[in-house]
């Protein structure tokens, strides 16, 4: 009898509560979301927590979200920070009911402007910002009035026309919200609008000399997409009343003239006054989740490129071998909150062995190969073995693994001293190959520097798994491959990045760069069994007793393998530390 699946519980997290108070009360009758990520570099993993965030609220209640690129500032954007973007959204398992950019807005960002001109809610400034800064007054101390504040309209819309036309130089004048320079939120205190960057744009050229500032394009962003709930994490919440105070005055709703300009381009609106949201954002110890920084580790060659597989982004855990139900279980793990915490590198790691526990399929590797010589066994003795692909789910079916005369089995599984407790191959010791039968060590070959280069031993023929020497209690098991048939391959060790559990922490007067684990990369030439070695790129699989690695998506050929590994069996710092 086949038993009922469990029913799935709702997922009771603030957020969510929001929600459906605001649907069953009649509030919202759908519910629209947005990731709205600035196009200026790669996405990491804290960003995949907002991915879940975005796109999994609209899908459970119905609604649509959508993937909006805010790129209002082009001089640090580049179309292929656009592609990877996208591809990493999907990679994660989603995708978007429309793909906007705030540059599709920028006629109706202008208009906005001239509006709150035009309302007395904005004024043109000519302070350098190094003046502005000093104006601006400190957490304590309230800020002072720009010179330049009191302007009438029509010299307000002059200039910032004239800004419009290109007449003026880069940072020579801002357009500024006209709100409060005692305001205890220093966001409050008559921020910018617009900014003069005579900066070609990916998408629209060199149509504009002037650029929204991120504050207003993204809260007049939401409210032309018809957000309603407008999901950021908890560095945004002292923004939040400048997003209502853009949203409030602009006032899109009721002023059908402001997107005359969408409605040419073709373009839907459902212009409407969302409401932000704030959650924590994901923290994970022994990483940086700066952009500037992980930039930086990129331009001064510390990592091998932003998919490096020891950077953070999406990019580099992708290649590195997380798989995106590990990140979305990961996401599940952590919960939305709103308070701020720093979660273990154990918690991701353990997220990333739970999903490849259960659907990674088993295979034998060996990683610093020492050649065992079965001495009793045919010179010319070759056979095929028959392994189970994974010991928990009999429909991966089987495999057959050659064996031969000599194998390959790891060189830290032999030991001429053993320390206590040892249960792997010594002089005249036994263990079990995995799935051959029982070894014992007969003999150590070293060279004239005393390493040694090979062993000899004898299979007992009679100890194969099924047959009645098999019982012999024997400690220990070690795994193995056929050298006559092993495919060589390029098995690169990946450890953290980091040495430290705070790479930011600079109280010591070092910064991220000097917190760089030496030992967080080594790569290794070994030998897989031919089952491995045709695993297809981004295939994961579990080497049994090592970890579990993936094929390399770019380096990978099944004639000459390239494994990645992804998470060892067990937290190993828990222990032993980097």
């Amino acid at each position: 009898m086949t038993r009922p699946a469990p029913p799935v519980q709702e997922k009771q997290d603030f957020i969510r509560q929001i929600v459906r108070k605001d649907l069953s009360g009649g509030k919202h009758d759908t519910v629209r979301t947005r990731f709205p990520p600035e196009p200026n570099g790669y996405l990491h993993i804290g960003h995949a927590k907002a991915i879940c965030l975005d796109f999994s609220l609209a899908n459970e209640f119905g609604g649509r979200c959508n993937l909006r690129l805010d790129d209002t500032n082009p001089a640090k954007e580049d179309p292929e920070f656009v592609a990877a973007i996208q591809e990493d959204v999907r990679w994660l398992g989603f995708d978007w009911a429309e793909l906007r950019h705030a540059s599709d807005y920028f006629d109706v960002l202008y208009l906005a402007a001239e509006k709150l001109i035009a309302q007395g809610d904005a004024f043109v400034c000519d302070l350098s910002a190094e003046q502005v800064r000093e104006y601006r007054g400190t957490l304590t101390e309230p800020g002072r009035d720009s010179p330049y504040r009191e302007r009438s309209v029509e010299e307000n819309l002059d200039l910032f026309r004239r800004m419009r036309a290109g007449e003026f130089a880069d940072g020579s004048r801002t357009l500024r919200a006209k709100i409060d320079m005692t305001a205890g939120n220093i966001n409050l205190r008559d921020p910018a609008l617009y900014r003069i960057k005579k900066v070609p744009h990916q998408n629209t050229g060199d149509a504009w000399p002037i650029y929204p500032m991120y504050d207003f394009a993204h809260a007049l962003g939401d409210a032309i997409e018809g957000i309603t709930h407008s999901l950021c994490t908890l560095e945004f919440e002292d923004h939040r009343p400048l997003y209502d105070w853009c949203v409030d005055r602009v006032d899109l709703a009721h002023s059908p003239e402001l997107l005359a300009p969408l409605l040419a381009k073709g373009l839907p609106n459902e212009a409407s006054k969302p409401r932000q949201i704030e959650f924590s954002r994901l923290n994970i110890n022994y990483t940086v989740m700066s952009k500037r920084k992980l930039s930086a580790l990129v331009a001064e060659g510390l990592v091998d490129g932003w998919d490096d597989p020891r950077m953070y982004t999406l990019q580099g855990l992708r290649r590195r071998g997380y798989t995106p139900a590990s990140l979305r279980l990961l996401v599940d793990r952590v919960g939305i909150s709103k308070q701020n915490s720093v979660i273990d590198f154990s918690v991701l790691e353990g997220a990333l062995r739970d999903d490849l526990d259960a659907s990674a399929p088993r295979r034998m590797a060996v990683v610093e190969p020492l050649k065992l010589v079965l001495a009793n066994l045919p010179e010319d003795h070759a056979e095929s073995l028959a392994f189970a692909n994974h010991p928990k789910d009999a429909s991966q079916g089987e495999r057959q693994v050659p064996f031969s005369r000599e194998i390959w089995i790891e060189r830290d599984d032999f030991a001429e001293v053993p320390p206590p407790g040892w249960r792997r191959l010594v002089p005249g010791g036994e263990v079990r190959l995995r799935g051959a039968g029982i070894v014992r060590c007969d003999e150590v070959v070293k060279d004239e520097g005393g390493t040694i280069q090979e062993l000899r031993g004898t299979l007992d023929p009679e100890s194969r798994p099924g047959m009645e020497g098999a019982n012999r209690k024997i400690k220990g098991t070690i795994h193995w491959v056929s050298a006559a048939h092993g495919v060589p391959a390029e098995i690169r060790l990946y450890d953290r990045l980091f040495s430290v559990a705070d790479p930011d922490d600079d109280a010591d007067g070092k910064s991220y760069r000097d917190h760089l684990n030496p030992d967080s990369i080594r790569s290794v030439r070994g030998y897989v069994e031919p089952a491995a070695a045709q695993a297809a790129p981004e295939q994961s699989l579990q080497f049994e007793r090592l970890g579990y690695f993936v094929a390399d998506r770019h380096d990978h050929r099944n004639d000459a393998p390239v494994f990645n590994r992804s998470v060892t069996l067990r937290d190993t710092w828990a222990t032993k530390g980097p």
